[in-house]
């Protein structure tokens, strides 16, 4: 059995079972996490775990609800504009709140996807031409970058845990 998922067949199937992969991959880099250190900060951005969940929830709405579907900002269930403030976490979301929000945007994202064909493009200011095939390859490439820099914060929390003495 392949620890790959879906690795012949369909070129969407595909594509989508990849994407669907990196998601939850990054969704991974923080399960488990304190609060606390779902928030810590080991960079000079505003990259902690929880930020980097909330900003994929904020790109797939960018992207597929905004771009795709047109909706306007007002449409979207949650915070859709491209600035720092899609890491912006507040006090009171905890992990759960987050990871919950990325998975809801991300079914939203599939069943606007599923609209469109590969092939079928939108006009975008900043890239120009974009099919439905790019964005979901974009996706991929972002969501697995995301979780290389979760897997690396982890690593770190995990270790400075370790080195802690016992209470």
């Amino acid at each position: 059995m392949s620890t790959y998922g879906t690795t012949s067949g369909a070129e969407r199937a595909i594509i989508e079972n990849m994407l669907d992969r990196n998601r939850e991959a990054l969704i991974e880099t923080a399960r488990g996490l304190s609060e606390a250190d779902a928030r810590r900060r080991l960079v000079a951005s505003l990259t902690t775990p929880i930020s980097l969940i909330k900003h994929a929830a904020a790109a797939e709405r960018i992207w597929f609800q905004r771009f795709w579907a047109g909706l306007d900002e007002s449409e979207c269930d949650g915070y859709s504009r491209r600035d720092e403030g899609t890491f912006a976490v507040a006090d009171d979301e905890s992990l759960a709140d987050v990871i919950a929000e990325f998975e809801r945007a991300s079914q939203r994202s599939r069943e606007i996807a599923s609209r469109f064909d590969l092939d079928d493009t939108k006009d975008n200011p900043r890239e120009g031409s974009v099919s439905m095939r790019w964005t979901l390859l974009a996706f991929i490439q972002e969501f697995a970058r995301h979780a290389g820099h979760g897997d690396i914060l982890r690593e770190q929390i995990d270790k400075a845990a370790l080195r802690q003495p016992p209470s």
